[in-house]
């Protein structure tokens, strides 16, 4: 069975039963005791304060407060706004290439934790990834915990996780829907977020309110997303969400509640968590069984609707179909378990090594001939053997390529550490797969007659591929003896161009001086350009092959320039050659 809790459920009742949720609300508690007077002047800008609470057998926990007029504030329009990812350095790790424009975080809730950031930068450096912590917050102080926890996490190692945990009380929703996004990409970051909600507190849910309340579906796209884990706690009892989708739901039935029955300044009034918590105390985040609606079909629908059951959303909003919203959140969670399953697994290069060594052993076989890139460009099938071979070579070139492109883009789209860690583990394989199977997608563009593979034809994973190879700054060695793969893998696409300009210059007439200039510039660079690879050892002996496309290349250019010409190249080819073959 799919489960919609997953870690979630069995994380909240953990809490409610070890008696941390009622620490850490405790710890707020008392933090608003010690600035009572600071924080109940409505005369003051509004702030936040934040204290740590040391506990050697149990941990530490650092309580964050907002001060009350930030409850009342920043529920104003202007207090709604979003400030985009080039603002927020500070989390400049959540970007990748991809989501970089997208990402956004609540303005109020930067700014607070952007005017405590030289304070929290001391504390984060006096925590250890092997200290148990706990990060919590009230309010607009809950924004500023979760800030601070996914501050702390990023500068840890992966294992540094399993010791922290934030807990927020009534917290606003934090970021835009890229930002739950990003986070999603860090599915050990997110399980450290429980967020806990009230069905009487108005906060949590009022950044959607405006936009959604009053729309004729719950659907309606949204600024603001939630992430993490929500334990809605109810008269009925607690339950348990993480499906973002399904929580901006619940949030939305709940606020518009809250819109209907008080004013502005009754949102102000701080809602008694740890009255709740008390009642609670001794039940776990569950339902027993009760009478379920017959449209109600499985296992995971029911104990769904069991949960919204908890929720108390019924009674909050009269015309909401509990069966049919329980369906729906099944479903959602069916498709982000799925989702899940789907995330890349750098183990899974494994499948590509029968493809990698089959063409391999083409190459180890086309040394007779022409040469690896040359057999394939001209291949023919005389025989059933030859069509065969040809057969399994284009299953396992498509094969690759499949593979590379999906894993590229999935690399591409993590955040920018994570990915950097991806690709140095992939390095070694991608670079291997790039040098050997890009020359036969150059041999299959001009083999179609085209030009200029590199500007028109090159696939965007082979660019990137090559950026990840350069991006590492990897050391270079100087190298004794020739590669047996020629390091440059679009060396073949070159050798295609000086082709072509080589039948320029020998049209004559028939061809403008200006693309004849052009021809002979494009033909000295490419000279250029092999012997640098030639005296650095990075070509393969094979492109001396007497029938490669660069022997070919060769002698015809050979006969363009005439005997009286001379270069660093001309010279190797009439001495050299051999040696290195």
């Amino acid at each position: 069975m799919v489960s919609l809790y997953n870690t979630g459920l069995e994380l909240a009742n953990l809490l409610l039963g070890s008696d941390l949720l009622n620490q850490s609300w405790e710890a707020i508690s008392k933090l608003q005791k010690q600035n009572l007077t600071l924080l109940e002047d409505p005369s003051l800008p509004f702030s936040v304060k934040y204290q740590v609470y040391e506990n050697p057998s149990k941990g530490s926990i650092i309580a964050f407060v907002s001060s009350p007029n930030c409850a009342v504030n920043h529920l104003q329009q202007e207090f709604r706004e979003l400030v985009s990812s080039d603002q927020i350095t500070s989390f400049d790790f959540l970007c990748t290439r991809s989501n970089a424009s997208s990402i956004s975080i609540h303005k109020a809730a930067f700014a607070l934790f952007a005017s405590l950031e030289n304070e929290l930068s001391l504390l984060k450096q006096q925590f250890t990834s092997s200290q148990p912590l706990i990060v919590t917050g009230y309010s607009l102080g809950g924004s500023v915990a979760s800030l601070f926890t996914l501050w702390l996490l990023e500068s840890l190692p992966s294992y540094g996780a399993q010791h922290i945990l934030c807990i927020t009380f009534g917290s606003p929703l934090l970021g835009n829907n890229g930002f739950q996004k990003a986070m999603s990409e860090h599915p050990t970051w997110s399980s450290c977020f429980l967020h806990v909600v009230s069905d009487k507190d108005p906060v949590p849910g009022f950044l959607i309110s405006d936009h959604n309340a009053s729309a004729a579906t719950l659907t309606t796209p949204t600024w603001y997303m939630p992430f993490g884990i929500y334990l809605f706690g109810s008269e009925s009892g607690f339950s348990c969400f993480e499906n973002p989708q399904s929580i901006l739901e619940l949030l939305m039935i709940m606020s518009s509640r809250c819109v209907e029955s008080e004013n502005l300044h009754n949102r102000s009034q701080v809602i008694d968590y740890g009255h709740i918590l008390e009642q609670l105390k001794n039940k776990a985040i569950c339902r027993g069984i009760s009478e379920l609606p017959d449209s109600i079909s499985n296992p995971l629908q029911a104990g769904t609707y069991l949960l919204l059951e908890a929720t108390g959303v019924g009674k909050l909003q009269e015309n909401v179909n509990l069966s049919y919203l329980a369906m729906n959140i099944a479903k959602r969670a069916e498709v982000q378990a799925k989702h899940k399953q789907k995330v890349f697994d750098p183990s899974k290069i494994s499948v590509t090594k029968k493809s990698m060594s089959y063409l391999e052993w083409y190459m180890k076989n086309s040394l007779e001939e022409a040469g690896y890139y040359d057999k394939y460009k001209t291949r023919r099938s005389r025989s059933r053997d030859e069509i065969e071979c040809t057969e399994y070579l284009i299953k396992h070139h498509r094969t690759l390529k499949l593979f590379w492109k999906t894993t590229v883009t999935e690399v591409e789209n993590l955040s920018w550490k994570e990915g950097r860690t991806r690709r140095k583990r992939l390095l070694y394989a991608a670079t291997n797969y790039r040098r050997l199977v890009e020359p036969l997608d150059i041999a299959e563009y001009y083999g179609r007659g085209k030009k200029d593979y590199v500007l028109h034809g090159r696939s965007e994973h082979y660019k990137l591929l090559e950026k990840w190879l350069t991006g590492e700054n990897t050391q270079t060695y100087q190298r004794s003896q020739a590669s047996s793969l020629t390091v440059d893998s679009c060396f073949w696409a070159y050798v295609e161009e000086a082709v072509i300009s080589c039948q320029v210059l020998k049209d004559g007439k028939s061809s403008s001086p200006q693309d004849q200039e052009s021809a002979r510039e494009n033909l000295i660079k490419f000279e250029q350009h092999v012997m640098d690879m030639i005296n650095n050892f990075l070509v393969s002996p094979e492109i001396f092959l007497s029938q490669s496309s660069f022997m070919l290349w060769w002698n015809e250019y050979s006969k363009v320039v005439g005997n009286s010409y001379t270069s660093p190249l001309t010279n190797f080819m009439n001495d050299g050659f051999r040696r290195y073959a």
